[in-house]
């Protein structure tokens, strides 16, 4: 299944209606891309369903987001995807996205997920947005501090010469960069590269991966596309 999916809830005791349907296939938005800033890949120090077993555990914020919050916002989403709205959809995420990290501070204990890049990918995204007067740019983070950027296409190379800017990358730090679908040099204007300085930083992010909504998952016969060898090891460990 690919494309556009949502996550039913269910209401059955064995879970057994909790199940993903396509919202639509991955044709239906072509202009949709995104942008994947990893910012870590160590392991956390709370997992995701620790974490959310004690969120749920302890968090008056999260009833209340259960009850009072996603099943409305889940239905602007859809209608977003549907209409193609990118605005309506841009806000809806980053407000998702925001209210989720609340609810893990209003865990007792707190859990932080997200680090000071985190937070700068936030700021930049806003400032941005602000800069064209306009929501260009949307952020998400999941239980971790990696960023999941939407934009549409005619905004990529230039955001992204942005985070190359902002984090002030040497050339061949940029060169390593990117990985996934490429993106056509930028030259970024000086009034521009003025809404994030002085608060540029060094490193931060340790790669980008360029993507777009794709389809689900397909068998390949063809032995040598495998990642894995026979072994079930990883061909190519680099």
């Amino acid at each position: 299944m690919g494309g556009f999916v949502l996550w039913e809830m269910g209401s059955e005791e064995d879970g057994s209606d909790s199940v993903a349907k396509q919202l639509a296939t991955e044709e239906h938005w072509p202009e949709l891309r995104i942008l994947v800033c990893v910012v870590s890949a160590q392991k956390k120090l709370i997992s995701s369903a620790v974490g959310m077993s004690n969120t749920v555990r302890t968090s008056e914020l999260m009833e209340h987001r259960i009850k009072h919050v996603v099943p409305s916002r889940v239905l602007r989403i859809k209608q977003a995807i549907e209409q193609k709205n990118f605005e309506q959809f841009a806000i809806e995420t980053m407000k998702d996205s925001n209210q989720f990290h609340a609810t893990c501070l209003d865990t007792f204990p707190p859990i932080f997920y997200l680090n000071d890049t985190s937070k700068d990918i936030i700021n930049i995204v806003h400032q941005y947005n602000k800069y064209y007067d306009k929501i260009k740019v949307a952020y998400t983070f999941d239980a971790g501090p990696n960023a999941c950027l939407f934009m549409l296409e005619e905004t990529t190379a230039e955001f992204y010469a942005l985070i190359k800017h902002f984090f002030s990358m040497s050339v061949p730090a940029q060169e390593k960069l990117l990985q996934g679908i490429s993106i056509a040099p930028y030259a970024l204007p000086e009034n521009l590269k003025a809404i994030v300085n002085p608060l540029r930083i060094t490193d931060g992010i340790q790669h980008v991966i360029h993507t777009k909504v794709g389809g689900g998952p397909e068998l390949i016969l063809d032995d040598t596309q495998h990642l894995l060898g026979a072994d079930g090891l990883p061909k190519n460990p680099q």
